[in-house]
C-alpha cells in the first residue's frame, strides 16, 4: 500500500506522522532576504541544495537572484541536472574512475565546476578531460575549518599552477569552508593567495566563501566573489543559537505524535533517529518542542523519541496530542524522507519529492 501524502488542502491536523512541514511564507522570506542581503553586498550567491534536495525549492532560489547551484556528491549534481539546472558546483574531491567517467558525461551538460585539494585529485581529473571540453576546478583552502583543504597560500598556488598547466582542466579559482566567525583568517588566506596567482599572470576569478551560520558576515571577506550556504532556506536549532535567525525565521518543524505518558516527567514521540536523525550538531539533546519551553529531546531510537519533561510547567499534552519538533540540524532531516510537505496557515499547499534523497556518492 501506498504512503498516505497529504492532498493539497489537507489540515495539518489531519497530516500524519512523524512527517516534516515547511512554512511556504518563512521559506519565501528566508530566499528574498538572503539574495537581498547578497546583492547589496555586491556577492554572486550560490545556495547549497543539499539543505532540501528539491529542485522546486532551488528554482525559488534561482527566481530570487541566486547565480547557480552547489551540489555535495556527483550523484546529487546529476539529479539536479536532469531537473535542468545548468551551472552547478560540487564543492567535493571526486576520485576513481567511475565517478570521473559520470562527471566527464555531466560536464558536457551543463556548466560544471568542481574542486580539488590535492595533486592526487588534480592528476585524476587531468586524466578524464580534454581540451575540446575542460573541467573547471577550483582549489580547495582551509581556512581554519579543519576539513579539506590545503594548507596555506603557497600550497594553494602551487596547485591552480597544476590545473593550469593541464590541457584538459581550466583553473577557475579559491574556494573555502571556514571555521565560523572566521572571516579575517578567510581575506588574509585568499587575498595572499591572489597575490601569489597574480606574480605568476594566473587569472584567479572566483573566490568562493561560504556557510549559512556567517551567512550575514560575508561582506567582511572583500575578497570573496560568491558566498555559499544551505541550512538559511530552512533554518534550524542550531542557526538560532548562533544568532543567524530567530523562532519567527524557522520554516521547518517536525509534526510528531504523543505515543506514550509513562511517568509525570516523560513523554514519548513518533519521530525517532529516522525522521530527526542524531546529529546532535554540539547539543545535549535531539530538538526542542515547540509547545512544551524546558522540554528537552534526552534520546533516540529508531522509531521513538523520548522527552524530558521535568522543567516544564503548566499542562503538557497527553497521549495522542500533536506537537511540533524544531530539529537540530534540518538538512539531514530532508535525507530521510522521500517527500517534503509544505504547508501555509496550517493547510498543505505542496507535496514535493525529495528528488535528491540518498545521493550520497
Amino acid at each position: 500500500m501506498a504512503f498516505p501524502w497529504p492532498e493539497v488542502g489537507t489540515p495539518l491536523g489531519d497530516v500524519i506522522t512523524p512527517m516534516p512541514v515547511i512554512d511556504e511564507d518563512r521559506l519565501a522570506a528566508n530566499i528574498a532576504r538572503a539574495a537581498a542581503y547578497m546583492t547589496a553586498q555586491g556577492l554572486a550567491f550560490r545556495p547549497h541544495i543539499k539543505t532540501h534536495k528539491i529542485p522546486a525549492v532551488a528554482r525559488q532560489q534561482l527566481a530570487a537572484g541566486a547565480c547557480g547551484i552547489n551540489c555535495q556528491k556527483l550523484s546529487e549534481a546529476e539529479v539536479f541536472a536532469e531537473a535542468g539546472f545548468d551551472d552547478i558546483l560540487i564543492t567535493y574531491n571526486l576520485l576513481g574512475a567511475a565517478r570521473l567517467d559520470r562527471l566527464a558525461a555531466l560536464n558536457a551538460r551543463v556548466r560544471l565546476r568542481v574542486v580539488a585539494d590535492s595533486a592526487v585529485t588534480v592528476s585524476g581529473l587531468a586524466g578524464a578531460f580534454d581540451a575540446s571540453r575542460p573541467l573547471t576546478v577550483l582549489v580547495e583552502c582551509d581556512t581554519g575549518g579543519g576539513r579539506c583543504g590545503v594548507q596555506s597560500p603557497a600550497e594553494a598556488a602551487t596547485l591552480a599552477r597544476q590545473i593550469a598547466a593541464a590541457p584538459g582542466l581550466r583553473f577557475g579559482g579559491l574556494l573555502t569552508y571556514p571555521a565560523v566567525g572566521g572571516a579575517a583568517r578567510v581575506e588574509s588566506f585568499l587575498s595572499q593567495t591572489m597575490a601569489l596567482l597574480a606574480a605568476e599572470g594566473i587569472d584567479c576569478p572566483v573566490r568562493s566563501n561560504g556557510g549559512s551560520p556567517d551567512l550575514w558576515k560575508a561582506h567582511l571577506v572583500p575578497s570573496a566573489t560568491e558566498h555559499r550556504a544551505g541550512t538559511y532556506v530552512y533554518n534550524d536549532r542550531s542557526m538560532v543559537r548562533a544568532g543567524e535567525c530567530g523562532r519567527g525565521d524557522l520554516a521547518m518543524h517536525v509534526l510528531a505524535t504523543v505515543v506514550s505518558r509513562p511517568t509525570s516527567t516523560r513523554a514519548v514521540l513518533d519521530c525517532g533517529s529516522k525522521t530527526l536523525t542524531s546529529d546532535l550538531l554540539g547539543f545535549a539533546d535531539h530538538g526542542e518542542v515547540e509547545e512544551w519551553p524546558g522540554a528537552r529531546v534526552v534520546s533516540l531510537s529508531e522509531e521513538h523519541a523520548v522527552v524530558d519533561l521535568a522543567a516544564c510547567t503548566g499542562p503538557l499534552p497527553e497521549v495522542g496530542a500533536r506537537v511540533r519538533v524544531i530539529p537540530n540540524h534540518t538538512c539531514v532531516v530532508s535525507n530521510l524522507f522521500d517527500r517534503m510537505v509544505f504547508q501555509r496557515g496550517g493547510v498543505v499547499t505542496r507535496v514535493e519529492p525529495v528528488a535528491a534523497r540518498g545521493t550520497v556518492w
